[in-house]
């Protein structure tokens, strides 16, 4: 009698876990942005988050918690509840922080094992953006100013480490330069400070700029890509041009490490579905950064092949405070 009641109540508590995880979500969804509006992961994020909200029936709300060149918001999400209520829709940083924080010297504010990827959106090589009133019109006038006047030069970025520091760094040591690093919150800031002329430099994803670009507030003089720019068909990469520095900043959505399975599929079909709606697709392109969908099995490899490559990329860097 009492191995029935035993059976019985194990049958009724996975039936009712069942029912609770069928029924997710059912509360509004928070979507971390950890960089303030404005960048990248911002323009990705919000395009993302509405259609999400249509396949889900629920809303995801866009939260933006900026602070070293994202670590904070992707730390936050690496420690909330895994129950798929609160999501990240982190930048190729992700990559870099952990190893950051290492040489650093420091606990780590995430582990990568803390996070799961569940998708990547978009994939683009960052582009080197000046005001267009600069006296540099290719980035080999760029580069001589460099040599000509060590440290004279400065350059924003979203904070150390972040996705805007690491190809500058990477842009210094193929073309044996110095280079002043003012770090931001995000690269919205950073963009600000660029048009202000607080800086004279930086490194961001295409869509971070291109309205500016558009506008003739600022001019592109390279990207560190391998192939041409939909968005910017007449720049230059950086191989083209001499300069043997390529970088790529993806975004994509991850989960809190242990978020039950079936929360983790309803999450990838809609962030799917989005990725493949055609109001996405134009918003973000319109931005500058056209949509390069991963599903979850080729992000989980994407992501452990960036991870070990900019290991590599931080340790050349070195410590950075």
């Amino acid at each position: 009698m009492m191995r029935r009641l035993l059976l019985a109540a194990g049958l009724a508590a996975a039936a009712g876990l069942a029912v609770a995880q069928a029924a997710y979500p059912s509360k509004p969804v928070t979507m971390i942005v950890p960089f303030p509006p404005g960048g990248l992961a911002d323009v990705v994020g919000r395009p993302v988050a509405e259609a999400m909200s249509r396949e889900l029936g629920q809303p995801v709300v866009i939260e933006n918690k900026g602070g070293a060149g994202g670590g904070i918001g992707m730390a936050q999400v690496a420690k909330a509840a895994p129950d798929g209520y609160t999501i990240l829709m982190a930048l190729s940083s992700y990559s870099v922080l952990p190893e950051a924080d290492t040489i650093l010297g420091r606990t780590q504010m995430y582990s990568y094992a803390s996070l799961r990827p569940i998708a990547r959106i978009t994939a683009d090589p960052t582009v080197l953006a000046v005001r267009a009133d600069a006296p540099w019109k290719t980035v080999k006038d760029f580069v001589d100013d460099a040599r000509k006047r060590p440290g004279a030069i400065n350059f924003g970025s979203s904070g150390n480490y972040g996705t805007m520091h690491v190809p500058m760094e990477i842009l210094k040591q193929v073309a044996n330069v110095r280079m002043t690093h003012i770090p931001y919150t995000g690269a919205g800031p950073a963009v600000v400070a660029l048009l202000g002329g607080q800086v004279d430099a930086l490194s961001t994803g295409p869509a971070t700029v291109l309205q500016h670009v558009k506008a003739g507030k600022i001019r592109v003089l390279a990207h560190w890509g391998t192939t041409k720019l939909e968005t910017l068909p007449d720049v230059p990469s950086l191989k083209q041009s001499g300069y043997d520095a390529e970088y790529a900043q993806w975004s994509g959505l991850f989960v809190p490490a242990g978020t039950p399975e079936p929360v983790v599929q309803r999450l990838r079909a809609a962030v799917k579905a989005a990725a493949a709606d055609p109001k996405v697709n134009q918003v973000i392109l319109n931005a500058g950064s056209p949509v390069m969908f991963q599903d979850t099995p080729d992000f989980e490899k994407y992501v452990q092949n960036d991870v070990k490559r900019m290991a590599d990329v931080v340790k050349k860097i070195g410590k950075v405070e």
